[in-house]
């Protein structure tokens, strides 16, 4: 920590000399750009890298790095921070299958980000590599494969769905409320997940619309652990945790928040399957705990992190889907008209073939993905194959966001929301859906990190899809012309909500 202080110390000191380079050099920067393209690649000094435009372009980064990858050749560019470090960017599915598949042994999460999230996370699968990764992945690829686990969740989300989210959009539609539509299925999402995961009932969804302890200890948990990866240099939160201030010392009381009720919960399912030789529950923990795996860190660790995987991932996609169904209602109305050929109250069954809808979704998800980007650390010196060189330690990071966005990839028309490229007629006439590969459209990652919840996180997604649709027209409540600002946190949100109105739909009744 002495060593890292003194380097702060050095840096901080040496900033003048590099302001005056700046300054000297700012002119004919700016005579040069008055005739270059809108988008320039960033501008890397010694010592401090590319700070002024990461700093410039903080609250947008997404987007901007997105647009250099659209002027990018090969759709890769490099990105110079302090003191050397340097972290490659591509959308090039070539590059993204060498990383996640072919050569995923050299791209781990690494030491930056085990550190980052390890405060909040601990060991989870999501912030393992190697053979601690290797076993939580083993573990959990077994229960999710389970048909009781499947028809657990099924159960769950049917029952949140009947229960409180329609039943609050029936009073919405009689009261002509505005609701923030990202609010209600964030809390939607947060009670299902915690109920598969723990077995335990947050009850955030209620009408009074309640302020957990848990939920908010999470919720906090989660965006201060994103700011660290949004740092300028990661010293800075490093040096805040060391003295115990600011957002550092928030963070330590909501982690703590959240692993002690996590530990209480693991306790009492312990004592009761010490009592009982076996839980009568199916959710994830009981089911670790079952099956032999009763190390207390181990089972927090693991069920914290399927929460976070499952709170904000599916809650963000439909967030943005029920924006995009609101301005394309030529897609609304083939959706309903897909709800209509199914039964009055649609089955998992009879959901899972709903094609349309699906194809919509993938559609949403290619403009919005959840996670819009995902870093990987070089374990050791390699070549991409595109010829991008990388040293070892250099972050890597694949990009879906603007992925979805290349011209190369979906033509020239990618800045539309069109179900239909997923889509081919049969002999029939009807639709069946065309996939893309997971290099290509990589929102639940590939190789062997593929998302293990997958087909469980589409499942549900439709099942929210044809319940409300069938029962409500959703209103957007925003003026004209409003477009949402996407934010980062460790995934993707619109700042400021998505206010709605609900209309009752009289036709399905």
């Amino acid at each position: 920590m002495f060593i890292q202080l003194v380097t702060s110390i050095l840096f901080l000191l040496s900033l003048p000399i590099f302001f005056l380079i700046i300054i000297k050099t700012s002119k004919s920067k700016k005579s040069s750009t008055a005739s270059s393209p809108s988008i320039i690649f960033p501008k890397s000094y010694p010592i401090i890298g590319s700070y002024f435009d990461i700093k410039s372009n903080r609250s947008n980064r997404v987007q901007w790095t997105t647009q250099i990858l659209q002027s990018s050749p090969s759709a890769t560019f490099t990105l110079h921070h302090f003191f050397g470090y340097r972290q490659i960017f591509t959308a090039n599915p070539a590059n993204v299958q060498h990383m996640l598949k072919t050569h995923f042994f050299n791209y781990q999460k690494g030491p930056f980000f085990i550190s980052s999230l390890f405060d909040f996370l601990g060991n989870g699968i999501f912030n393992a590599d190697g053979e601690s990764w290797k076993f939580q992945r083993q573990v959990s690829s077994h229960e999710f494969n389970t048909k009781s686990l499947r028809k657990f969740v099924q159960t769950v989300v049917d029952t949140e769905l009947h229960d409180r989210l329609i039943p609050m959009f029936y009073d919405a539609a009689y009261d002509k409320t505005v609701l923030d539509l990202q609010d209600i299925l964030q809390r939607f999402a947060f009670d299902n997940v915690c109920k598969i995961a723990f077995g335990f009932d947050p009850a955030c969804l209620m009408p009074s619309l309640p302020q957990a302890q848990f939920a908010e200890a999470f919720e906090a948990a989660t965006y201060i652990s994103g700011e660290r990866f949004r740092a300028f240099i990661s010293l800075t939160w490093k040096i805040k945790r060391f003295f115990n201030v600011g957002s550092e010392k928030k963070l330590k009381i909501a982690v703590s928040r959240v692993r002690d009720f996590a530990k209480k919960i693991v306790r009492e399912k312990k004592q009761e399957l010490a009592d009982k030789s076996s839980l009568e529950s199916v959710d994830l923990l009981s089911r670790f705990l079952s099956s032999g795996h009763s190390d207390d860190n181990f089972a927090i660790d693991i069920v914290i992190s399927f929460i976070l995987a499952g709170r904000d991932t599916t809650s963000a996609a439909l967030t943005w889907f029920f924006w995009l169904i609101c301005k394309h209602p030529e897609v609304e109305k083939e959706i309903l008209k897909e709800i209509k050929e199914k039964s009055n109250m649609p089955v998992f069954e009879e959901v899972k073939d709903m094609v349309y809808t699906h194809a919509s979704l993938c559609e949403c998800m290619r403009l919005h993905p959840p996670v819009p980007v995902d870093t990987k650390m070089a374990m050791g010196d390699d070549v991409l194959p595109d010829g991008t060189v990388v040293k070892k330690g250099t972050l890597v990071t694949y990009h879906p966001y603007a992925m979805g966005r290349m011209e190369k990839l979906w033509g020239s028309d990618w800045a539309e929301f069109k179900p239909e490229r997923w889509l081919e007629r049969d002999e029939g006439g009807k639709w069946s859906f065309v996939g893309r590969d997971p290099f290509t459209y990589p929102v639940f990652q590939a190789g062997p990190r593929i998302c293990l919840g997958k087909e469980m996180a589409f499942l549900q997604m439709k099942r929210v899809v044809a319940g409300v649709l069938r029962r409500f027209k959703v209103v957007s409540a925003v003026e004209d012309g409003f477009q949402p600002e996407l934010v980062v946190y460790l995934t993707s949100k619109m700042k400021v909500g998505f206010p709605i109105r609900v209309e009752k739909r009289e036709e399905f009744d």
